[in-house]
């Protein structure tokens, strides 16, 4: 069971004047000159070509088709600008296909926006709240196409878990088994789990009902410090343990700055005043003691031991790396 996404090109009508400049969008001015041709009116290329419409704006619009979606279902859609428009605010969506990756239409949207924002310019000055160029339309869709689902197809049905784990994988089939009988379910992999379902459609809707209510005992998660290089975040969790280990860290610091002075010919020389630069670079290479740090079987001494070493967190991102490297932290770094 899975949901698919969706999307197609449309065009927002009723600005105030905050639309796009078709002179630098001409997708905006083909857009509404093919949507005028559906409607009966024809014009030629050059006069299509030149329209000025302040108060259009060429848009896409994506959406998110879910399980078992019927025609005449509504759906949610997000619109967000594709040219140079300055507000899509109190503007209209008309008649836009939405696509799947097969190029098929599976729903037709339109309908006012929402945009949750507000701004004004005046005299070269502008304020503005929030986001302008892109907003949403609650049911804005309506689904026209549904998609073939395999539910009651086969005489077993595939789990497919969340996470790659197999002790998880082999404790849901055990519950299974001991709800629905032995050889009711077996594990394929970490991730899949094939269960033998009853035929009848009916029955087998009941069954996947008592499947999500089956109690699970929770598995201990494999231990991981993840590490945000741009931002410096490090987040650890429960399993992380760290081994005896010592520590030296020092911060290095280098200052380069630049004095400009001025160079002066004597008089009469034919020499020419020019400006020079002085640079001064120091360096500064603070001691760093050697820090001894005992084994943390808790992440409550995990914690501990790190903000002992009074490093900061980019310094933290070197030191974990290098712990990891001489085998004194249980866990997996990953890096995102």
């Amino acid at each position: 069971m899975r949901s698919n996404q969706l999307t197609g090109f449309g065009l927002v009508v009723g600005l105030d004047g905050t639309g796009d400049q078709t002179t630098q969008m001409p997708y905006t001015s083909q857009g509404i000159a093919n949507y005028l041709q559906q409607l009966g009116i024809t014009l030629p290329t050059a006069q299509a070509s030149q329209l000025q419409m302040k108060n259009v704006a060429a848009v896409l619009v994506t959406a998110q088709l879910p399980a078992f979606a019927r025609p005449g279902q509504a759906i949610d859609v997000n619109v967000s600008s594709l040219g140079n428009s300055k507000s899509l605010k109190g503007g209209m969506l008309i008649s836009t296909p939405l696509k799947g990756a097969d190029g098929e239409i599976y729903a037709i949207a339109q309908g006012s926006l929402v945009v949750a924002g507000a701004g004004a310019a005046a005299g070269g000055s502008k304020v503005q709240v929030n986001h302008l160029s892109a907003g949403r339309i609650p049911n804005g869709a309506q689904v026209e196409r549904s998609v073939p689902t395999p539910l009651q197809e086969g005489s077993s049905l595939t789990l497919g878990l969340e996470a790659s784990d197999f002790q998880t994988a082999r404790k849901v089939a055990q519950a299974i088994n001991t709800r629905f009988g032995a050889g009711s379910a077996q594990a394929l992999d970490g991730r899949t789990i094939r269960v033998n379902a009853p035929m009848e459609p009916d029955a087998r809707v009941t069954f996947m009902a008592e499947l999500e209510e089956l109690p699970l005992e929770a598995t201990i998660a494999a231990a991981k410090v993840v590490i945000n290089a741009r931002t410096g975040s490090i987040v650890l969790n429960q399993a992380v343990t760290l081994g005896p280990c010592a520590i030296a860290h020092g911060n290095l610091s280098i200052s380069i700055s630049n004095t400009p002075s001025v160079s002066q010919p004597n008089a009469l020389s034919g020499g020419q005043t020019t400006v020079t630069e002085k640079s001064d670079i120091q360096i500064k290479n603070e001691p760093g003691m050697l820090i001894q740090l005992q084994a943390a079987p808790q992440l409550a001494d995990v914690v501990r031991a790190l903000n002992s070493l009074g490093a900061t967190p980019q310094d933290l991102l070197a030191i974990l790396q290098a712990i990891k490297a001489a085998g004194a932290l249980n866990a997996e770094l990953e890096v995102i």
